[in-house]
């Protein structure tokens, strides 16, 4: 299976569009179709649906995205393995979610990084899924995760437990001395669809059936500066946003007739993946969360 024709097949799969995909790749446009064709020829199945101006992906092709990225991931992966034993002492693959990167990761990557120009590094940031699906089809070292995983030649164990906590601007005192869940449901919600194991349904439970909020965003680090620049009210986990918290940027709203979940995040790794010394080198360096 050529690489090449994956990779057109992914690009066309999110442009969407022939002469663009070409433009994109630098190719004719006939040379496009014939890519797509060889694929489908060798897979036996229609890859997408050409109705006028309208390209969609057919079943078979939306099944058949997902292996096609993982077989391309692979290919670069192994390409870049061999290149950096040339170059480096150990290759550190990590792959996190945002908010745990926002919240714990930072400081300790780019200390890692500065105290070891030996090792080279690449830093995933990705929902929890699509981490452990990387982890499995051995593209990263690590996995910092919400979703813990029990199977064989995984190993996890506990990172971080967090509190979620509703937060606004310091100008929004309706609410300062507490809040009921009936109460939350005529506030000026920002609602963020968190990937943050049952957290994200907690919070929509919270809400009627067909709740319609005037703001969603998908990720919270953005969802962030909307709060700070006085806008509605919010979940978040606590040590997202402990800083503005402690400067007065942002207050905590009490909970007066209902609680919230803890926010569990994990670390994952696989057995005979990555150099095993420099992960536990890199784990090292972590300061220990409760």
């Amino acid at each position: 299976m050529e690489t090449q024709n994956l990779k057109t097949f992914l690009l066309l799969s999110k442009i969407k569009n022939f002469t663009q995909t070409a433009e994109q790749q630098f190719v004719a446009q006939s040379t496009v179709t014939n890519r797509i064709m060889e694929l489908e020829k060798e897979l036996g199945k229609k890859l997408f649906l050409r109705e006028r101006n309208n390209l969609t992906l057919t079943k078979d092709g939306e099944i058949f995205l997902e292996y096609a990225k993982r077989i391309v991931e692979l290919e670069e992966t192994a390409i870049q393995e061999f290149s950096t034993q040339n170059s480096f002492r150990a290759a550190l693959r990590i792959g996190t979610t945002n908010t745990v990167y926002e919240c714990h990761l930072y400081e300790p990557i780019r200390s890692f990084v500065v105290n070891h120009p030996d090792v080279s590094m690449k830093v995933t940031i990705d929902h929890s899924f699509t981490l452990v699906q990387m982890l499995q089809d051995q593209l990263i070292d690590l996995a910092f995760t919400y979703v813990p995983v029990n199977k064989k030649y995984f190993e996890c164990s506990s990172f971080h437990t967090d509190e979620l906590v509703l937060v606004t601007h310091p100008k929004n005192i309706e609410y300062a001395n507490g809040i009921t869940k009936e109460q939350l449901v005529s506030t000026d919600y920002l609602y963020c669809n968190f990937a943050l194991q049952d957290v994200g349904l907690y919070i929509r439970e919270l809400f009627p059936k067909h709740h319609h909020f005037r703001f969603e965003i998908d990720k919270s680090p953005t969802l962030l500066q909307y709060l700070l620049d006085g806008i509605g009210f919010s979940f978040l986990p606590k040590s997202f946003v402990k800083q503005h918290l402690a400067n007065g940027q942002l207050i905590m709203i009490p909970l007066l007739d209902f609680d919230t979940p803890k926010i569990n995040s994990y670390i994952l790794r696989k057995d005979n993946v990555g150099d095993k010394s420099v992960i536990d080198e890199f784990l090292d360096s972590i300061p220990q969360f409760d």
